[in-house]
């Protein structure tokens, strides 16, 4: 039943990586996003974190994606005084979404689900071959 927990954690794995990537898919969907008043905060780019869990059944670590968290890191500043969300120094604050960090982001989100994705396929040809071998 090994291979059974292997899969399970594989697809745990699977799972954490597909909620990165909605959340890239977000960042990412909003990086020109800004605030709708004038010295509006515009949107804040999102993070996930992961947890590792014992799952009792199996006695296995399995992983799981935390709630998004916000990046407090600092808005640019563009001078545009004729903006709608200019403040009254005539700067708009700009999304703290880089899309070269986001896009490094979801290569590596990716990679990983391929990985695991991987392990799922090999555990799975590994029960056809026993139970092929049990057969005989």
């Amino acid at each position: 039943m090994e291979l059974k927990n292997a899969m399970k954690i594989s697809a745990s794995g699977m799972k954490a990586q597909g909620d990165r990537l909605k959340v890239i898919a977000e960042n990412l969907a909003n990086a020109d996003s800004l605030g709708k008043t004038p010295g509006a905060d515009p949107y804040r780019r999102k993070m996930v974190n992961f947890k590792s869990e014992l799952d009792r059944a199996t006695g296995a670590n399995m992983v799981t994606a935390l709630k998004p968290t916000k990046d407090r890191s600092d808005f640019e500043l563009k001078f545009d005084p004729g903006h709608p969300s200019a403040n009254a120094d005539g700067y708009v604050k700009l999304p703290n979404v880089k899309s070269v960090i986001e896009m490094a982001d979801m290569r590596e989100a990716q990679r990983t689900y391929e990985a695991n994705l991987n392990v799922v396929d090999s555990a799975k040809q590994m029960i056809n071959r026993t139970i092929d071998l049990l057969r005989n």
